[in-house]
């Protein structure tokens, strides 16, 4: 990743953290946005004090002012843009609250915002950046929920899915490549860790390997946005102990 610059959304904490610690001391230079800027803050010094490049902008990936300024500060700061991680979404605020038919209409139109509409206006706003260096790697994140039927969020990762598929033939004549990450359950303040002890219990017995940390993502990652994978585009990665199945 040495001479790479790369943004990640999310970044103050949980997945989002935990790749652009690994982007960073891969080589990259990386950009931590986050909505909280406060945390994205507090991650980038942690990257800084170990030597990395790193700093944080505040993003709200629902805004496309907001994420405009993103991405031109990152091409400020340290001269282009080449990877994008579409992290940020929203989860714990969407599962539970109710069936598809009951859930609150403006939860869904924010979910929809965040996790589906969020992802394309980044990938808009990093895009003169990557045409005009005729080289990009995008990655999305999905989720395991995709392919479960897990209501607004599940349809929202599902729709990651599509976009992903519809970006890699669309951006491939500009030398990018475009893919996802599909997680299983994850031990983060967002996710499993906070899952109640009876909701824990079933997903380990129905799960080959039921629950992992966030850096055991990292890999999948780097695989993705590094040179490894030139020839790999429109795929979505299942990282997720055996989860979903596949055949």
């Amino acid at each position: 990743m040495q001479g790479k610059v790369a943004i990640v959304t999310g970044a103050g904490g949980g997945i989002g953290k935990a790749y652009a610690k690994g982007l960073a001391e891969a080589g990259a230079a990386v950009v931590l946005a986050d909505i909280n800027l406060d945390n994205a803050d507090t991650a980038a010094k942690e990257l800084t004090a170990a030597g990395h490049q790193a700093f944080a902008v505040r993003a709200d990936v629902a805004d496309e002012a907001s994420v405009n300024a993103m991405a031109s500060a990152a091409a400020e700061r340290f001269g282009s843009v080449d990877i994008l991680v579409n992290n940020a979404a929203l989860m714990a605020e969407v599962v539970g609250r109710g069936t598809l038919t009951t859930m609150p209409l403006d939860l869904w139109e924010r979910t929809m915002a965040v996790n589906l509409t969020g992802p394309l206006l980044c990938v808009r706003a990093v895009l003169p950046h990557m045409k005009e260096r005729g080289y990009g790697k995008i990655v999305n994140q999905s989720s395991g929920g995709a392919f479960m039927g897990a209501n607004a969020y599940g349809i929202s990762k599902l729709g990651v899915v599509s976009m992903t598929l519809s970006l890699a033939r669309e951006l491939a004549p500009f030398g990018i490549r475009v893919n996802a990450i599909a997680p299983g359950y994850v031990n983060t303040e967002a996710g499993a860790i906070v899952a109640p002890p009876a909701v824990r219990a079933v997903i380990e017995k129905s799960i080959p390997f039921p629950f992992g940390d966030p850096e055991e993502l990292v890999p999948g990652l780097l695989y993705l946005v590094g040179p490894g994978s030139d020839w790999v585009t429109g795929h979505t990665l299942n990282i997720d102990g055996g989860w979903i199945p596949r055949t």
